[in-house]
């Protein structure tokens, strides 16, 4: 694959089998830097992964689609990424990495390197971060995603990226907005977060930048543990907010500015205008619908196991 670039006057998304989706967003570098590190989650919650399990591999990162492990397909989306000029993948079992062939070039050349995941995922972005900490470059950046996202695709990095250094926040977080996903999946299930007048669905894409972002990192040690129940994960932020959120008061703007005080850092939102953003691979009705629009599946959602 290709090295995208991230001078450009606009991203093109390539099309998708199951329906054409494309995204003429300006993806030059806001802040002019040169180059920033990715982190990719692959490990496993608990010694089980009930979707591995069903298709017969051990982790979920390693599920393929069409043939190619959901991990291989994020880290080479990466590798075409221009200003992306390294790659760590978290994993609880380093050499099931190593044995990828498709992976072997990459990780010899030192691009990719494998390091054993911690406890939960906020806490193995908070370890890397400690871990590569730098007081010759503390304004080092670090790109965040996930093993289990299978759509992501360099034109939707380099956009994110530009938006988020656009903001000049220590963490922008990416997000879809509901009326934007059900627009093109009115039926398939995700977890929104209401915020006034609108709910977002997280996109697994984060960046950290400059030496205040870990802070972020060790709040969301401690709140991930309710990323599925919204009402507590807005607890985490305060009695008042939780019982803003309750009347249906907590409006975006104020929660972030609240959030950003709680935290110790600034944080920001990006909006991703594509529905397919929100789309990890959690269920089985996200692996067969990932696989359809990747073209794994035949229309009957029968996956061949291997």
């Amino acid at each position: 694959m290709p090295r995208s670039g991230v001078a450009r006057e606009s991203c093109g998304m390539r099309p998708l089998r199951g329906g054409a989706w494309r995204v003429p967003w300006t993806a030059t570098m806001a802040d002019g830097s040169s180059g920033y590190s990715a982190l990719v989650l692959a490990g496993r919650r608990g010694p089980h992964d009930a979707l591995a399990d069903e298709v017969g591999v051990s982790h979920r990162a390693l599920i393929p689609i069409a043939g190619v492990e959901m991990l291989v397909r994020v880290v080479e989306t990466l590798r075409a990424v221009a200003a992306i000029d390294s790659v760590a993948v978290s994993i609880d079992r380093p050499d099931l990495v190593e044995r990828i062939e498709r992976l072997q070039p990459l990780l010899a050349s030192g691009f990719v390197t494998v390091r054993d995941s911690a406890e939960s995922p906020a806490a193995s972005v908070a370890a890397y971060l400690a871990d590569t900490a730098d007081e010759a470059e503390p304004d080092r950046a670090l790109l965040v995603t996930t093993a289990d996202h299978p759509l992501l695709t360099p034109a939707i990095v380099d956009s994110f990226w530009s938006l988020a250094c656009a903001t000049e926040a220590d963490v922008a977080v990416g997000v879809v907005a509901e009326s934007v996903f059900r627009e093109r999946y009115p039926d398939v299930q995700r977890t929104f977060v209401r915020l006034g007048g609108e709910a977002f669905s997280g996109a697994n894409l984060f960046a950290f930048r400059g030496p205040r972002a870990a802070s972020a990192a060790r709040f969301w040690t401690r709140a991930e543990r309710h990323r599925k129940r919204p009402w507590r994960l807005v607890g985490t932020l305060g009695l008042m907010n939780l019982v803003r959120f309750a009347l249906g008061r907590l409006d975006l703007d104020s929660t972030l500015a609240r959030a950003s005080r709680r935290i110790g850092s600034r944080v920001a939102l990006v909006h991703l205008p594509v529905a397919e953003c929100a789309i990890d691979v959690d269920r089985p009705a996200d692996l067969a619908l990932a696989s359809r629009l990747l073209g794994g599946l035949p229309e009957d959602g029968v996956q061949e196991r291997r």
